[in-house]
């Protein structure tokens, strides 16, 4: 188990630097802004990788994983419409393109209207974090059409089929997010990564070594499940293949997100699980509180979320 910085959007040297600083030896880059990777011809591109790794390991890190492809790369593949073949062959592209630059994840989504927020700066404890209120929302417009569990099931099931050989041969694993918020459906389309019931029918239908979660344990809170026997079911099957290690208060209609360490999740008794499990993946920061005076990335919010993190590891690390 170690800790990894993530949300990093563009590679900066004042990023790599603040890494180093908090100690961590790996880095998730989360959909890379950098132009010669998301103005490319609908894929990651080999040299861009090579590039991007490289800065990172010239700074004595590693890149465990990419966080996402823009959606619109494989937007139709998702809604199941004319020219999926073709930006599913395209993401076929990115796994080959990630394996021959050795890295070793690619984390993803198969939500078509992505994540809602209804709030962005609720206070908290003299922070501001985001929150979520499905009344809100409920009857938005529905501006990608309409699909129905089943329908995004087929859609995703040929995507997989596809996609998933490639990741095999590539050598590169996928690592599935939950949809946040794990509401049935928003804006007109079903969200069937919801709920515990859906990961599993996800392994059990493609039992592969390269098939796995991109365990948002934040989202799997706000499903409103027992996260700490989430973590052992789905840990204990080698399924988890990174962890975003934060936390919230909250059901999935209604929530809110807090500092790692005053949500409804006893991150103490969750890290102790992972090592229960044998894990031995990164944990990132993920989304953090704003607090006064910080960066916009949130360099004051990130170090105190990855050195709480860091702890954590250490602690239960020293129980033998």
């Amino acid at each position: 188990m170690r800790l990894a910085l993530g949300s990093i959007y563009q590679v900066t040297d004042d990023k790599l630097i603040f890494a180093k600083q908090l100690g961590v030896k790996d880095i998730i880059v989360h959909t890379p802004i950098d132009p010669s990777l998301s103005k490319g011809p609908g894929y990651y591109e080999l040299l861009p990788l090579i590039r991007l790794k490289t800065k990172i390991e010239s700074y004595g890190l590693r890149l465990a994983a990419i966080e996402n492809i823009p959606s619109e790369w494989y937007m139709k593949a998702m809604l199941g419409r004319e020219g999926r073949d073709e930006q599913i062959e395209n993401f076929c592209k990115t796994l080959e393109n990630m394996g021959k630059a050795q890295i070793p994840v690619l984390g993803y989504h198969f939500n078509p209207t992505g994540v809602w927020r209804t709030c962005t700066d609720m206070p908290w404890r003299g922070a501001r974090v985001t929150g979520f209120d499905y009344e809100l929302v409920k009857d938005a417009p529905a501006k990608l059409g309409r699909l129905n569990d089943k329908q995004m099931w087929e859609n995703f099931t040929y995507f997989l089929k596809r996609v998933l050989p490639v990741a095999e041969e590539s050598e590169v694993k996928l690592a599935l997010h939950p949809d946040d918020p794990p509401v049935p459906s928003l804006a007109g389309i079903a969200r069937i990564f919801r709920n515990v019931e859906a990961f599993k029918r996800l392994i059990e239908l493609f039992p592969s070594d390269y098939n796995g979660i991109e365990f948002c344990q934040g989202t799997f809170s706000e499903m409103g499940i027992d996260v700490i026997q989430a973590i052992r079911y789905f840990g204990s099957r080698r399924k988890i293949f990174y962890v975003h290690f934060r936390n919230v208060r909250g059901n999935p209609y209604r929530f809110h997100e807090t500092f790692v360490d005053d949500g409804q999740t006893d991150m103490l008794k969750a890290m102790l699980a992972y090592k229960e499990v044998g894990y031995d993946g990164v944990f990132i920061d993920d989304h953090v509180p704003h607090s006064p005076d910080d960066t916009p990335w949130g360099h004051r919010g990130r170090a105190y979320a990855c050195g709480y993190i860091k702890a954590l590891i250490e602690a239960v690390k020293a129980l033998g």
